[in-house]
């Protein structure tokens, strides 16, 4: 069992990824001349480039969220017991799940081709091998425009307009925002009025969302991200992403998985496609690592993959005198 929340603002793009155990995932960049494979459609030989994060099996990226040198954005997340995989169909473009994302990202320059194509997209239910089964997801697709979510039905794949570029998991997407209707007077301090009858003290002021969820449930994460990104400075880089998706990350102990074994935040990422990188934390190393497409060649012909820095990383920072003197 996992548990993810992604969030787009600022022209940004990320998610956390909640589980109980890792999958050997790297973060990998898949270069233009890489070839791209399908269970049933034709493979494509020069594609846009890929970078994300990616369990690599076979020699073949199984992406959980990428951006493509255009700056389109994806990112599988779980939707148990909601997820939907039909047989293939005629006049459909027949797509394994987990080829879903390289398949948008690999041609797509942005969210108008991506949303042409997926019209007509079945997600057929194909794993990739009988020791890798498809996990139950849904999906995020966004650019600096706007976003879509991504859901697979008994009806087919079912496409969602995004207004506030906010993804957790169950249940769908439709649900998620009538239920954040329930949270639009929240504010980040009190009105005035608020104090006149004297129940809560002047000193309480600037303690604000009051009455925002605080457990770890996909309905709670959707509105504490939903109410994290509109109160994010509206020029905020990097380092407020991170500061932001802090409001949904989940710390060892307070959520189990059916094992009963602690789900974690395993890595938390932030696509910055204008400057072609990808930044990472992990759970056990707080300090910000990046990627850059500006390190590999982009037209080579197979993945390329960095193992992800687990180790705790800590700056050990000199007094200005000190430094003077050395």
């Amino acid at each position: 069992m996992h548990m993810c929340t992604a969030i787009c603002f600022n022209n940004l793009f990320g998610r956390t990824l909640d589980h109980h155990k890792g999958y050997g995932e790297t973060v990998t960049l898949t270069p233009r001349r890489a070839r791209l494979s399908f269970k049933m459609l034709p493979a494509i030989e020069e594609h846009y480039v890929l970078l994300g994060m990616a369990t690599v099996a076979e020699g073949v990226p199984l992406y959980y969220d990428a951006f493509n040198e255009h700056g389109l954005f994806m990112a599988g997340l779980l939707f148990a017991d909601n997820a939907v995989y039909l047989p293939s169909e005629k006049e459909k473009y027949n797509v394994a799940p987990y080829e879903l994302i390289p398949w948008i990202l690999g041609q797509c320059p942005d969210l108008k081709a991506a949303r042409a194509l997926l019209t007509r997209v079945n997600l057929i239910n194909e794993p990739f091998s009988k020791e890798l089964p498809l996990s139950p997801l849904h999906w995020i697709v966004a650019d600096q425009s706007s976003a879509l979510t991504l859901e697979p039905t008994a009806q087919g794949l079912k496409i969602h307009e995004n207004p506030i570029g906010i993804l957790t998991n169950n249940p769908p997407f439709d649900y998620q925002m009538t239920h954040l209707t329930d949270y639009l007077n929240l504010t980040a301090d009190y009105p005035a009025d608020r104090f006149a009858d004297g129940l809560l003290s002047p000193y309480s002021r600037g303690m604000g969302a009051m009455g925002l969820p605080g457990d770890w449930s996909s309905a709670s994460r959707f509105v504490r991200a939903a109410f994290a990104k509109k109160h994010s400075p509206a020029d905020g880089g990097i380092s407020s992403f991170f500061h932001c998706m802090d409001a949904v990350s989940v710390p060892e102990g307070v959520a189990l998985s059916k094992e009963g074994t602690p789900i974690i935040t395993r890595y938390t990422c932030c696509c910055d496609p204008a400057a072609g990188r990808y930044y990472y934390t992990t759970y056990e190393n707080r300090r910000i690592t990046a990627v850059s497409l500006e390190e590999e060649d982009l037209d080579a012909a197979r993945p390329i993959s960095y193992s992800l820095i687990k180790e705790e990383s800590i700056c050990f920072q000199k007094s200005l005198d000190k430094a003077r003197r050395l």
